[in-house]
């Protein structure tokens, strides 16, 4: 008796979870890259990445490049965007740099690299469109970021 009411279990739970089931997407958030559908989507982000590259150029050797460090070079700015909502998880622009010794008796170079990580301080809820429309003027490296005080240029203060 025990027997049928088991296979009878076994039967609907199969029924209510085939094996065939496509198992639920563990993707919640992409890169911007992914996430983005249109040229103009594309094309406002690569805009906006180089922009910030030339402003940061444009202020290096007078603030962040100063030191040991004189050659710091943005490597890339990445986005995490949820698929469902478009929110950003996270914004982090990298940056590396080098200092490099010359060794006058042998000719040999010695080199020390460093590189950050910057989290941009975008708030809770921020999506990628609010994002891309915030930067997208003409000097985004000091522009607030939506729902903040605070710029990129900020994030680099406190990061580099």
């Amino acid at each position: 008796m025990l027997r049928p009411l088991l296979a009878a279990i076994a039967m609907g739970i199969a029924a209510a979870h085939p094996l065939h089931a496509a198992a639920p997407s563990t993707r919640a958030y992409v890169d911007a890259y992914e996430y983005f559908t249109t040229d103009a989507q594309f094309e406002a982000w690569y805009s906006i990445r180089a922009a910030l590259e030339d402003g940061f150029d444009d202020i290096c050797g007078d603030t962040f490049c100063e030191g040991d460090w004189s050659n710091i070079t943005p490597l890339r700015l990445r986005c995490s965007v949820q698929l469902g909502s478009g929110r950003i998880g996270r914004c982090v622009w990298s940056f590396a740099a080098s200092n490099e010794e010359i060794d006058a008796r042998s000719g040999a170079i010695t080199v020390d690299t460093q590189a950050w990580r910057c989290v941009l301080p975008v708030a809770p809820r921020t999506t990628i469109a609010e994002l891309l429309a915030a930067l997208a003027g003409d000097d985004p490296l000091y522009t607030p970021l939506p729902r903040t005080t605070l710029s990129v240029y900020d994030a680099l203060s406190y990061c580099l």
